[in-house]
């Protein structure tokens, strides 16, 4: 069946069911659909260790009795299924108690317009060609040297599907999209010390993925870099984290400005909109209709149409980010971030990768970190961390088991530069950054 033929169809049920959920009683009803193919191959030591096939679909309905919610899904899409999850969601709407914040998002925030945003390139899902494409990546990373001694395996992974999100204020709109990604990741030996490191490549197009053997190539190499790691002593100093990390940074904004950190009075960037939280010359721009971006989309999870916008100007927190929900609780209105953000586009102060080692001088440059040690409430990060010890702008070592510590709100404010080789794999698009001074705990 052709997609369009499948998207029409897909519609077509979200429309019986949201018309459904009206002659039940629902004053208000909102559903979305999804509908996946993959294949999922995976290798270990150049032997495949395990192939998957996924066709998954489902449907979940909310569904609002005045101001009461009631919520049901199924991945059966038959009548009697679909018929028996509107009218459980309805029964759940009538015993839940009333939220005068509950509801559909405000009709004229709905997405009107849906350009093709470039998300669909499929190909066939072809199993002998994935398990070629795994094995080939850890080939070449167990060649690249001969302290690669032993492998964690490689994974190839294609995901063909489509999104439709429809409500009674009349949206009923999707999009077919595809995704594509090789990973694999090594271990390597010398003396008595071993370790691993990995690499990947991912996208919308599996012609725009790296090759195999440039992938498994970049996890030795990445690897074998890291042996011979030690530990340094308890110091204060500037830290690169590597674009490879680097968006992580980021992502801890993006949960201490979002609405339901704010209602809920959990974020220490509370009551800080306008205010100076990055350096004056530091901007994040959110562009939702990049083609083939990984985050690109017209309209959230609610049906409100996305739109450019300002996250950060001239380092000032230029907005928060709200979800229909979030909104009416701070007394405002929804700027379409349910479901999370698009395209984050991060500007930089024109340094390559080296000239941010110069700046440093002497520090550390981070290229992995562990744990989860991150508190939104006050700002207190604390994470392991590991990478290399840098010196009059060189590389001198690699290092391990050290903690990066110190607070969000002096780490955004320290960021010195912010290199321009960018790491595009996800929806924070950034390069690495320098922030001027770090607490390192070592031995």
């Amino acid at each position: 069946m052709q997609i369009d033929q499948q998207l029409v169809d897909i519609q077509n049920i979200v429309d019986d069911v949201l018309k459904l959920a009206q002659k039940k009683g629902a004053t208000q009803a909102e559903a979305s659909m999804s509908k996946v193919q993959g294949i999922a191959v995976s290798s270990r030591m150049q032997e495949v260790e395990n192939v998957e096939f996924t066709n998954d679909g489902g449907l979940g309905i909310s569904v609002y009795v005045g101001k009461r919610k009631g919520s049901a899904s199924t991945a059966d899409l038959s009548k009697v299924a679909l018929t028996l999850a509107v009218e459980k969601a309805v029964d759940i709407a009538r015993y839940t108690s009333e939220d005068p914040c509950t509801g559909l998002a405000d009709a004229d925030l709905m997405a009107t317009e849906f350009p093709d945003l470039d998300l669909y390139h499929p190909q066939a899902l072809d199993t002998e060609q994935a398990i070629k494409t795994a094995i080939e990546a850890e080939t070449a990373a167990m060649e690249y040297d001969e302290r690669i001694t032993n492998s964690d395996g490689a994974s190839y992974n294609a995901n063909l599907g489509m999104r439709v999100y429809g409500n009674t204020h009349g949206i009923n709109a999707g999009y077919p999209s595809s995704r594509y990604s090789l990973s694999c990741m090594v271990i390597g030996s010398q003396s008595d010390d071993m370790q691993r490191d990995y690499a990947y490549t991912v996208n919308r197009n599996a012609a725009l993925l790296n090759s195999a053997k440039a992938v498994g190539e970049e996890a030795a190499r990445a690897t074998v870099e890291r042996l011979g790691a030690r530990k340094i002593n308890t110091a204060n100093v500037p830290i690169i984290l590597h674009k490879d990390i680097a968006s992580s940074l980021f992502g801890h904004y993006v949960g201490a400005i979002s609405g339901g950190s704010l209602y809920r009075r959990s974020s220490f960037l509370l009551d800080s909109l306008g205010k100076q939280v990055f350096p004056e010359w530091l901007n994040i721009e959110e562009r939702p209709f990049i083609k083939n971006g990984l985050a690109s989309s017209s309209f959230d999870n609610e049906g409100v149409a996305t739109q450019d916008m300002t996250i950060v100007d001239s380092g000032k927190l230029a907005t928060y980010l709200y979800t229909t929900y979030s909104a009416r609780k701070l007394n405002t209105q929804s700027n379409g971030h349910a479901g999370g953000i698009h395209n984050w586009l991060v500007g930089d102060t024109g340094h390559s990768d080296a000239d941010l080692l110069k700046e440093m001088g002497t520090g550390l440059l981070v290229t992995e970190l562990m744990g989860q040690g991150v508190n939104i409430v006050t700002g207190d990060y604390s994470r392991g961390a590991a990478g290399f010890w840098v010196e009059n702008g060189q590389i001198q070592y690699p290092v391990h088991e050290v903690t990066i510590a110190g607070n969000l709100r002096d780490m955004f404010a320290g960021i010195a530069a912010i290199g321009s080789e960018q790491d595009q794999r996800g929806s924070v698009q950034t390069g690495s950054i320098l922030i001027d001074k770090m607490k390192i705990a070592g031995s």
